[in-house]
């Protein structure tokens, strides 16, 4: 079974992840995984943190002559603000005066509730862990998930489809996310560029009025085959599998897949998508014959992949530290105060859209494993290229 874990604080001396259950014979291309770290450290809105970091992987184990070997693959990604911090946060006893606390919880972060569940005086250690730093870790062992991806022929990108009130509801197709994936410069991850100029708008904003602003992020997983995930159990639907992996990131509040907030508002033959058959003609590039006009299911139907694209959003809520805080009470005296300020970004929503492409694509890969099976590179695509035989044949 494909799992991971990460381990590491924001301002601790490294993040480390572990992801075991990987086939022997994936190849593994260090400069991709640190492209993906590089595209989640973009975006127009992000603070100081990311003039310091230049976040890049290195493996440890289950990875030789650059290839994948079958064993757990741990990883290390070190924090360059460690050295400002080795003093503050050390792992020893230290000298107490050198400590920074959390003073006041900030309204909308886990500080106050993770400072009750821990039993802690200030919300300092909850904020080193709770902070979105750890998605960082994630990143990378979703490359490795990608990595893996491709060897059955899968990618999985994002692109920001609103930023505040500024939103692009248009359809891209997959070049144009493509191309966006490897811009090299500082941008917005949105596919339109009158749209992005819009978003860019709202972040200036909140800049100007020491505020935050979030927004939607859309991932799309193409070519993924039908069949994966299934009804029979309620934990082992697909769409169910997807929701959970993308709201356990930081910030995220709610996850729609394919349209279905705008199916909840319409009646059914407005949203249900039709199914065609288009005979011998069918392009290589699909699984079966069968067609779908549309794709407002988001490529998922009763908890199973029905081979349209896997489309999944998120709604990422406001970055909770503010440049002007909100009102909060001392954790100390219980006096009305402040909330804490702590160096931070004021739009994050491009980063949060690659994290939840490490995401989406670690579930894709698990659900992938668990229907095809194989402990290598060659009995995985073997098995894969079978069923997709049998799905053509149909």
């Amino acid at each position: 079974m494909l799992r991971f874990c990460t381990a590491g604080e924001s301002h601790g001396e490294a993040l480390i992840a572990v992801i075991s259950g990987v086939p022997a014979g994936i190849v593994v291309d260090q400069e991709f995984v640190n492209h993906e770290l590089w595209r989640r450290q973009q975006g127009y809105g992000r603070g100081g943190r990311m003039r310091i970091e230049r976040d890049t992987a290195h493996f440890i184990s289950g990875v030789r002559h650059g290839k994948t070997i079958g064993s757990p693959i741990s990883l290390r990604i070190e924090n360059r603000d460690w050295k400002n911090w080795e003093e503050v946060l050390p792992v020893g006893a230290g000298d107490p005066a050198k400590h920074k606390r959390v003073a006041s919880p900030r309204p909308g972060h886990a500080d106050l509730a993770g400072a009750l569940k821990y039993n802690l005086p200030e919300a300092r250690y909850v904020l080193e862990r709770a902070s979105a730093r750890e998605s960082t870790a994630r990143v990378a062992v979703g490359a490795v998930a990608k990595l893996l991806l491709k060897s059955i022929d899968v990618e999985v990108l994002s692109h920001v489809i609103a930023v505040g009130k500024a939103n692009y509801d248009g359809i891209p197709d997959w070049k144009r996310m493509q191309a966006l994936a490897h811009k090299e410069e500082v941008f917005l991850g949105c596919v339109d560029a009158d749209a992005e100029q819009r978003m860019k708008a709202e972040v200036d904003q909140a800049l100007r009025t020491g505020d935050s602003v979030g927004g939607i992020f859309e991932v799309v997983g193409h070519h993924v085959p039908p069949g994966l995930g299934t009804y029979a159990n309620w934990d082992e639907r697909l769409d169910a599998q997807l929701a959970a992996a993308v709201m356990s990131l930081q910030a995220v509040k709610a996850v729609e897949i394919g349209r279905g907030v705008t199916a909840a508002v319409s009646f059914g033959s407005q949203v249900h998508d039709a199914i065609g058959y288009a005979g011998e003609e069918n392009g290589d590039d699909r699984f079966t014959r069968f067609t779908r006009a549309r794709n407002n299911a988001g490529g998922i139907e009763g908890g199973i992949s029905n081979g349209e694209d896997v489309v999944v959003r998120g709604y990422l809520k406001p970055i909770s530290t503010l440049r002007r805080p909100l009102e909060s009470v001392d954790f100390a005296t219980r006096e009305p105060v402040k909330a804490a300020y702590e160096r931070s970004d004021v739009c994050v929503v491009p980063a949060a859209g690659v994290a939840a492409e490490a995401m989406v694509a670690l579930t894709l890969a698990r659900v992938a494993l668990e229907k095809f099976g194989g402990d290598s590179a060659v009995e995985l695509e073997r098995n894969y290229k079978s069923y997709c035989k049998q799905i053509a044949e149909y």
